[in-house]
């Protein structure tokens, strides 16, 4: 009895001759590259909803992240993968089916008789040799792998969003100045005019007003133009038909955290699931090398069979009943190569996955890196140019200053202005710039990767009304 029941053990069990995965090494850097001392804590460990603290914003996000069709696409390529590896792991157990037949017959010799006959068979590989426990094992992790491409869609999707929302609120900044800085040369341009009729303005400073409103007038149909054209890319992002996007902060009253710490460079593997995604294809591939090793390898199978017939046709065939029980050892003996070239791409394609996998560790350093410094040095632009700002309205307001008292000319007031309108929109573009920078620092770190997916679509901050627009 122990020997039958070894023998069973080592039939279901066999012997494994593919590799065991390892992951490659990694050497991340003591610290991200111009970060001086990296820092425990992290600004990926915050939740989604804790670095953009507009309602109108969360409410956006939460819809994409329902509604975002490659996020739906994703979701069902895991189904997919899901019911694929169940396909492959139905192979450790043994297949039964079934089969009968019933026809009618009427003869001279035995007028109206039905005749039918009914089987079952079964079949059953022997893993003998792991090549089903190794497909079962990369299909596994391909399955895996679709998880992980999923989390990062989702990742992608909210961050395309807080980034789309802060660069249609830009627009609507430099729109709002625009149509300020009309009605200023306006007025202007209608004292010149009033007083070029009275004789007291010459028309060098009439042209020069004319010539500085439709400068900026000039720029409020484009910026209407890329408003149409912002709200339709996030109508898409939500899944959505083209129409107005609600409007939340203006973009300089939008939540700028005090510090923004990256966190130890060890720890992104583990929070980004693009690079966990990248090591589940190649756990896929590693054992792919194990399938193309067993194919080397005889194959045991077991199968059965089991029927019977109707009396009738019983009588004319002298048999009732039947039945059979056999195995199959099957294997390769020449095959030209063909085995020998499979496996060696096996290995080829552990290879790419392998660099793949490396290369986008490193990528992904970089990538922290890139926004860190884009951060830091955007919020530094963006203070030296509310500085420059603050000082064209001064030089505005002394020049109109002069001008009241007669120690200038007006043109003298216009420069100030037509050199005061693009210190703003620059404004607007390195704030802008500084949170485009944030959004991508918290999705090249993983942000978000500690929430469950109920977290991510349901929890934190308070759903929020929806505003009508306000361009």
């Amino acid at each position: 009895m122990r020997k039958v029941v070894a023998l069973l053990s080592l039939l279901l069990t066999g012997c494994n001759l593919g590799p065991k995965y390892n992951r490659p090494t990694v050497q991340p850097p003591a610290n991200y590259y111009t970060e001086e001392q990296a820092k425990q804590n992290s600004i990926a460990d915050q939740a989604w909803w804790e670095l953009f603290k507009d309602p109108v914003l969360q409410d956006l996000i939460r819809e994409a992240l329902k509604n975002n069709y490659d996020l739906q696409l994703a979701v069902a390529q895991v189904e997919q993968q899901r019911a694929l590896l169940g396909v492959t792991r139905s192979q450790y157990y043994p297949q039964v089916g079934y089969d009968g037949s019933i026809t009618g017959q009427q003869t001279f010799i035995i007028p109206n008789h039905t005749y039918y006959s009914y089987s079952f068979s079964a079949f059953w590989e022997i893993d003998l040799f792991g090549r089903i426990r190794k497909m079962t094992e990369a299909q596994r992790a391909v399955y895996f792998s679709s998880e992980e491409a999923r989390r990062d869609v989702r990742l992608l999707i909210m961050s395309e969003v807080a980034a789309g929302y802060f660069q249609l609120r830009a627009f609507d900044a430099q729109l709002e100045i625009s149509r300020r800085t009309v009605k200023s040369f306006q007025d202007t341009l209608d004292i010149f005019q009033h007083r070029l009729e009275g004789g007291y303005a010459s028309g060098l400073e009439t042209s020069r007003a004319q010539a500085a409103l439709s400068n900026v007038a000039a720029t409020i149909p484009d910026l209407e133009r890329q408003i149409v054209a912002q709200e339709n890319a996030l109508d898409l992002l939500l899944g959505r038909n083209p129409g107005p996007i609600p409007r939340g902060a203006a973009l300089a009253d939008q939540y700028e955290p005090p510090e923004v710490p990256a966190g130890l460079p060890a720890t992104l593997l583990e929070r980004r699931p693009d690079l966990r995604e990248a090591e589940q294809n190649l756990i896929a591939a590693n054992a792919n090398v194990g399938v193309a090793k067993a194919n080397f390898f005889p194959t045991l199978s077991l199968s059965g069979l089991f029927g019977g017939i109707s009396p009738q046709l019983s009588q004319l065939t002298g048999a009732g009943k039947a039945w059979s029980l056999g195995s199959d050892l099957a294997g390769p003996i020449f095959t030209g190569g063909r085995l020998k070239n499979q496996y060696n791409a096996s290995l080829a394609v552990r290879n790419q996955a392998k660099i793949s996998f490396e290369k986008a560790v490193t990528q992904a350093f970089g990538e922290v890196s890139t926004s860190l410094s884009a951060h830091e040095q955007l919020a530094k632009a963006y203070r030296e140019q509310v500085v420059s700002v603050d000082a064209y309205r001064e030089a505005v307001r002394l020049s109109t200053s002069r001008y009241d008292n007669g120690l200038a000319s007006y043109l003298d007031v216009i420069d100030a202005q037509i050199q005061m309108y693009p210190a703003e929109t620059q404004t607007v573009t390195y704030d802008l710039g500084r949170k485009l920078a944030l959004v991508d620092l918290y999705r090249a770190l993983g942000g978000g990767w500690n929430l469950t997916d109920v977290q991510w679509t349901s929890s934190g901050g308070r759903p929020g009304a929806a505003q009508s627009p306000s361009p």
